[in-house]
């Protein structure tokens, strides 16, 4: 029964995406952090990153909702890539080393304790001794 309300509620209307997650999350942080700190305005910046949240989420004009996520997804991905990569680096420490290619600066991922390994980029073909 509630199911159907809500599926009526939300036809045609944007739903959630990309930049909705985004800000659900940052207002959810912004709300912690102002229970902590005592901060009445920050508390308010989340209740408006909230209603912001909503606002999206329940907009009927689909292709302006969709351009905002296209923009916020551009922006957005290269830092993740970055954060995802940082964290597998982590992960992968103490099984690899990893170096940068010295003709196309790609980074290239060789087990820990080979001793000197000749390394052959794939992207550009550029051979350099290392020591793992």
């Amino acid at each position: 029964m509630i199911r159907n309300w809500l599926r009526r509620v939300m036809m045609g209307r944007y739903g959630q995406d990309h930049l909705n997650v985004f800000l659900l999350i940052a207002a959810i942080l912004l709300s912690l952090i102002a229970s902590l700190l005592r901060l009445g305005i920050l508390s308010l910046l989340s209740y408006a990153v909230l209603l912001l949240c909503f606002f999206r989420m329940l907009s009927r004009n689909i292709t302006a909702r969709r351009k905002e996520n296209d923009r916020f997804i551009r922006l957005w991905w290269p830092v993740r890539t970055k954060i995802v990569n940082f964290f597998r680096r982590l992960k992968d420490m103490r099984k690899f080393r990893y170096f940068q290619c010295s003709g196309c600066h790609c980074t290239l991922r060789v087990p820990k304790g080979k001793g000197k390994v000749q390394i052959t980029c794939p992207k550009c073909g550029e051979r350099s001794v290392r020591k793992t």
